[in-house]
């Protein structure tokens, strides 16, 4: 997907990924059975049929006037606990753009962006960016905010915006000092009392088996036999998951920035270093490739890596300032890197901010123009303090991504031996390694659900078409060795190797493509061991 395009559909939650702070807004139903859901008149089979209405003028906020017709909107009622109907029900969100030529339909696409906690509500309203004419022609999109997230009954641990403030206030992304390592682990079990305390029992049911059980059951609600599904990033565990899970009912997934299945749901330490191990390969062949571009890059000049790291050991004792009063430390520089390696297309600015942040240190050196007041573009400072000075104004945002990955991954240590793992880490992924310890490693140990029913394999997908795999060289959140190791794991698959930099690849490559686009319509499975190119490389002119 285009990476402007990611920034409008996906929100972006995959950088959040990192950061361990989604904070995706929307409304949605209580968790018990809410009076205002669709009732559904039809069945298929034993489901009952999705009741399309008419979508909210604000969803379809953009839309060209002559392209509404094609949009409706629906909620499905779904449970909580598909072995325990006695726990209630949940609405499940639901957006189609209807096929653009009905007459040679094939049927319902599902998309999902990842996260996890994405909303991919309005995914298909973008859909032209990253899917081919022929898809858009003939399946009808559909995207869908997963359980808890988003309009579909988001899950929340507080109830006022002030309580999530002071909790998500007191976490610090690279904690160096006692206190602030001391700080930060402190507000992650604030963070699960208030989860345990006002989340409700959907906080026991948010696994990707209970997110698959629901998709299982959409498809069969708009009336297909089989599944045609597209997902990003913690979408390729939702799409690995349902075809382990529902092998017989898959007909052609694509997956794009791919997990590793099986290390993520059997060991949730070593899947986080890992992740680490990514974004430093992503690093290291950003600062490669700025160093080739020479002018292109404006952080070419001299040493690139050599710069990079002076930058980083300083800012770990002290933060910069720059002309203009922005100052920058090592919490906002490694979250602003790790983000801008999502997209290429944040390269230029990133290289401008390290270059300005190298002359603001070595000023004598730098010519004056460098010197001039000037906002930065990747590493901006983030806000602290209360949202506004309502002591009770209401918490808006979900909790979704915990909730997801910690009912994934299980996580045998206690949250004490944290600051042990993120030194370790540290010395194997200067940059990120810290970073990644105490993004997620250091939550989950003191999350309060209680034995989720997650799926761990097996993970052969005995599927009818093989599942389509693609896979960045150089993808920082996913690295490559993901895809790889995702191809195996489920056996039936093609992998789709790019040659490329950045988060998921679709609407970048025509190659990759057109190649799933004749997947998708006409179940051609592309050929093994290709390697194609992104439509614009790092420092390239489209």
């Amino acid at each position: 997907m285009p990476r402007s395009t990611q920034s409008r559909v996906r929100s972006f939650a995959l950088v959040g990924a990192l950061v361990a702070g989604v904070g995706l807004t929307g409304t949605a139903g209580p968790a018990a059975a809410a009076e205002d859901a669709a009732v559904k008149p039809a069945v298929v089979g034993a489901t009952a049929a999705v009741d399309w209405g008419t979508c909210p003028s604000d969803t379809l906020a953009g839309v060209p006037a002559d392209q509404v017709r094609f949009y409706s909107c629906a909620r499905y009622r779904v449970p909580i606990d598909h072995d325990n109907a006695g726990l209630g029900t949940i609405d499940i969100a639901l957006l189609k753009r209807a096929a653009r030529t009905p007459g040679i339909r094939i049927g319902s696409l599902f998309l999902n962006p990842g996260g996890p906690g994405g909303s991919g509500l309005t995914m298909p309203i973008g859909g032209q960016y990253y899917l081919q004419p022929p898809v858009l022609d003939r399946f009808d999109l559909i995207g869908f905010d997963p359980r808890g997230v988003g309009q579909s009954n988001p899950l929340r641990c507080f109830t006022t915006q002030e309580d999530a403030e002071e909790v998500f206030g007191a976490q610090v992304a690279v904690p160096l000092s006692r206190a602030e390592i001391s700080g930060t682990l402190a507000s992650y079990r604030d963070y699960g009392r208030f989860c345990r305390n006002n989340a409700g029992s959907l906080l026991n049911h948010m696994s990707t088996k209970d997110v698959v059980r629901d998709l299982d059951t959409l498809r069969a609600a708009v009336g297909d036999q089989k599944l045609t599904f597209v997902g990003f990033s913690y979408g390729t565990l939702i799409g690995s998951t349902y075809t382990s899970m529902f092998p017989k009912q898959s007909r052609a997934i694509v997956i794009d920035g791919n997990v590793d299945p099986a290390l993520r749901t059997s060991d949730g330490v070593q899947y986080d270093r890992e992740r680490a191990q990514g974004f430093e390969i992503s690093l290291d062949a950003f600062l490669e490739r700025c160093d080739q571009a020479g002018a292109k890059c404006a952080f070419s000049d001299g040493n690139p890596r050599a710069k990079f790291d002076e930058l980083r050991e300083h800012l770990r004792k002290q933060p910069i300032t720059i002309p203009g009063g922005a100052a920058v430390d090592i919490n906002s520089f490694t979250g602003g890197v790790s983000g801008a390696l999502y997209s290429p297309a944040a390269f230029p600015g990133l290289a401008e901010d390290l270059q300005a942040l190298y002359n603001a240190l070595h000023p004598a050196g730098a010519q004056a123009q460098t010197l001039q007041a000037k906002p930065l573009k990747a590493l901006t400072p983030g806000k602290q303090g209360l949202a506004d000075q309502n002591p009770d104004s209401p918490y808006t945002g979900d909790d979704s991504y915990f909730a997801v990955n910690c009912s994934d991954k299980p996580f045998k240590i206690k949250q004490e031996q944290v600051p042990d793992i993120a030194a370790k880490w540290e010395r194997e992924s200067r940059t990120f390694g810290r970073y990644q310890a105490f993004a997620d490693t250091a939550a989950c140990p003191v999350w309060p659900a209680k034995k989720p029913d997650a799926y761990r394999g097996p993970w052969r997908a005995k599927t009818d078409v093989p599942v389509v795999v693609v896979g960045n060289f150089y993808d920082p959140a996913t690295q490559y060795r993901f895809a790889q190791r995702m191809a195996a794991e489920l056996g039936n698959t093609r992998l789709l190797s790019v040659d490329a930099f950045g988060h998921c690849i679709l609407g970048d490559s025509l190659g990759v493509d057109k190649a799933v686009a004749d997947y998708l319509t006409d179940l051609k499975v592309p050929a093994g061991g290709q390697v194609f190119q992104p439509n614009v490389q790092p420092f390239e002119t489209p």
